[in-house]
């Protein structure tokens, strides 16, 4: 999260003290500053600071320029139907991958390093950051630590990562993408268009944009995927917590969640390269991976290109989830194991990431209407 998110969406929810630190580590001075005689003096001034910081993000937001929502929806981006041809997948359906399948010892290869050492707030690229002058030596540490610990994951097996994929049948109907699930059932995701105002010529992006629409009579596909590398992590977690070894406890969380984007990596490439197949010939590395130097994509609910988080509801039933991975949500969506990704797979080379920004009362009640809720279920895209 950030100062920011911090001030405009959570201290406005709780009648107590919310504070936003930088890093776990430095919760400690914060707790002692509310634990001393000088936390109502140290509350109200962080009240004041967050007040202030939301006045400035309304204010922001009122010089923004919106559309509304018909006239961002006639400057959606047109792509040529005609002259294209979706790929037609090898193999439709579900598709689940076991521990079995999935060893952490090939995962390893595909972990995108610099956001580890992000993590632990080193900044710098990997592996530039082992021989920076400033924080080389602590991340140089750092490193075989995590080597040493990712010896043990595999050896003793700590992690049984699993993952599961659908590719269906989909076309698009204005902002909506239509697509079915296993057994024949209708399943339509929701999503949401920029009506920030544009230069001439650029569009007014939706994810649906990229599916083929219904009239163009063309035979559209879309994928989805919920993968995690957080199974068997407790078990580990609580040994660390009950011996207090808090550093072991935070260093095996930070290789979870990095062997879970891994594995979402690994599988969106088969995923081109085999099961949906339309990139069959693709031979990238690691660092042309973390690049995504590749055709498609893999926007996710919850990030910038479909802020709302609810549609993970619909993706999981879809992917029959749970069922087949274990892998829950909470109330507020957030996947259980913690060390879990999911989102779709996009096939159409312009398809591309964006970020829907701040959207009207007109798409907010749209998009209610479309879903069929209510629209204070909605408040976090407020």
């Amino acid at each position: 999260t950030s100062r920011l998110h911090t001030a405009v969406k959570i201290a406005t929810e709780y009648s107590g003290p919310v504070i936003h630190v930088d890093d776990a580590s430095r919760s400690v001075g914060v707790v002692s500053k509310l634990l001393s005689t000088e936390s109502q003096a140290y509350a109200a001034a962080m009240a004041e600071e967050y007040h202030a910081l939301r006045a400035q993000h309304l204010a922001r937001q009122k010089e923004k320029q919106l559309l509304p929502l018909e006239e961002a929806r006639a400057n959606a981006l047109l792509l040529n139907w005609e002259a294209y041809t979706p790929p037609i997948p090898k193999k439709t359906g579900i598709h689940y991958w076991g521990p079995e399948q999935l060893p952490v010892a090939m995962l390893k290869d595909y972990i995108d390093w610099t956001p580890f050492f992000q993590t632990w707030e080193l900044a710098g690229k990997y592996p530039a950051i082992l021989e920076d002058e400033v924080v080389g030596a602590a991340a140089t540490k750092l490193f075989q630590d995590a080597q040493q610990m990712l010896r043990t994951i595999i050896r003793n097996k700590w992690l049984e990562p699993q993952a599961v994929v659908a590719i269906m049948p989909a076309h698009s109907v204005g902002d909506d993408i239509h697509t079915t699930d296993v057994h024949g059932q209708p399943v339509v995701f929701h999503t949401l268009r920029q009506q920030q105002s544009k230069a001439k010529g650029l569009p007014n992006y939706a994810l649906a944009d990229f599916i083929a629409p219904a009239s163009s009579g063309k035979q559209d596909y879309i994928g989805g995927f919920a993968i995690t590398a957080g199974t068997g992590i407790e078990t580990e977690l609580a040994r660390m917590e009950a011996e207090h070894d808090d550093y072991s406890a935070i260093l095996l969380k930070a290789l979870a969640d990095r062997l879970a984007e891994a594995l979402a990596e690994w599988m969106h490439q088969k995923v081109r390269r085999e099961i949906w197949g339309y990139a069959p010939e693709e031979q990238l590395t690691n660092e042309g991976l973390i690049a995504e130097a590749y055709t498609g994509m893999r926007p996710a609910p919850g990030y910038p290109a479909c802020p709302d988080h609810s549609e993970k509801t619909t993706l999981f039933e879809w992917l029959e989830a749970t069922e087949r991975t274990g892998i829950t949500l909470t109330e507020s969506y957030a996947m259980y194991p913690a060390s879990s990704v999911s989102g779709w797979y996009f096939s159409h080379p312009a398809s591309k990431y964006f970020g829907v920004g701040t959207i009207g009362v007109d798409q907010l009640s749209d998009l209610a209407a479309r879903k069929g809720v209510s629209i204070d279920s909605l408040h976090f895209l407020q």
